[in-house]
């Protein structure tokens, strides 16, 4: 009898070391090294149904040399394979990312392996690109979105316009080329909302004149944006006229020093209002 049960516990451990052997893929250095990483198929996965996981980004990037099993375990879960009982020294993990363009349904599809060094604690990492075979892993993260708010741009009235003129006729070749560049940069805007151009004056000449003139000038630089390919629909020109100046300046200056002083009051904004990078 006594001689049964140490039978069946030597079989009981022969069958331990054997799974525990199988199940081995890597021939793992003491360190947590390998020369050959090999790969468990795909779809062999036992977690989650073989479907893997999305991990989560923030979780993933705390994975790093010195982690131990159970502050991996805490950060990715459990190993999606089959790796063993005892001595485990290798853990595979089935990933997906969403990868807009590449991949099934937008999604790439990962290997991740872990290897750990005689002391369990982890030591190298490897991946493994499933679909598309030719994916880098792990995908590179997507470029953060610009907020969307309002960005204002604001443009010298006297390098846009000759002195008093506002036809598109009268913009100056320096404000042409600026306005193109202006123009290049909203229509790389993401959710376009609106876009508006306010003309501004000084307070020299009567309030009606000031008020139309500076309607010209937005109007003509609305027009010019337009034809440079932002969207007509989502511009808007208006004019201020001398209602909200920019600097004040004294009456006792002469003619020449206060149109001098007064030339940031003659400008135009554009203010735009979406995601993306205006400045």
């Amino acid at each position: 009898m006594k001689t049964s049960k140490i039978f069946k516990s030597a079989l009981a451990v022969a069958a331990l070391s054997t799974l525990v052997a199988c199940a081995s893929h890597t021939k793992v250095s003491a360190d947590g090294s390998t020369d050959e990483p090999r790969w468990p198929k795909a779809e062999a996965s036992t977690f989650n149904k073989n479907q893997g996981i999305f991990p989560d980004p923030s979780s993933l990037a705390q994975v790093k040399a010195g982690v131990t099993k159970d502050q991996l375990y805490y950060l990715l879960g459990r190993p999606h394979y089959n790796e063993g009982f005892v001595g485990v020294r290798e853990w595979n993990y089935l990933f997906h990312f969403r990868t807009p363009g590449q991949g099934t349904n937008d999604v790439t599809t990962c290997q991740f392996k872990v290897l750990f060094d005689k002391k369990m604690v982890a030591q190298n990492f490897y991946w493994n690109p499933v679909d598309p075979s030719s994916a880098t892993c792990p995908p590179a993260a997507p470029a953060p979105k610009a907020p969307q708010g309002t960005q204002r741009y604001t443009m010298n009235g006297d390098a846009l316009f000759a002195f008093n003129r506002s036809g598109s006729g009268d913009l100056l070749s320096g404000a042409r080329n600026e306005l193109d560049t202006l123009a290049n940069r909203i229509s790389k805007f993401d959710r376009l909302s609106s876009v508006v151009v306010v003309g501004h004056t000084d307070r020299i000449g009567s309030d009606d004149y000031n008020m139309a003139l500076s309607q010209r000038r937005a109007q003509t630089v609305a027009n010019y944006l337009a034809s440079r390919g932002v969207p007509a629909n989502v511009i808007r020109a208006q004019g201020a006229g001398e209602t909200q100046p920019a600097v004040e300046c004294s009456d006792k200056l002469g003619r020449s020093e206060l149109i001098a002083c007064l030339q940031p009051n003659r400008r135009v904004e554009i203010q735009v209002t979406g995601s993306g990078v205006l400045n």
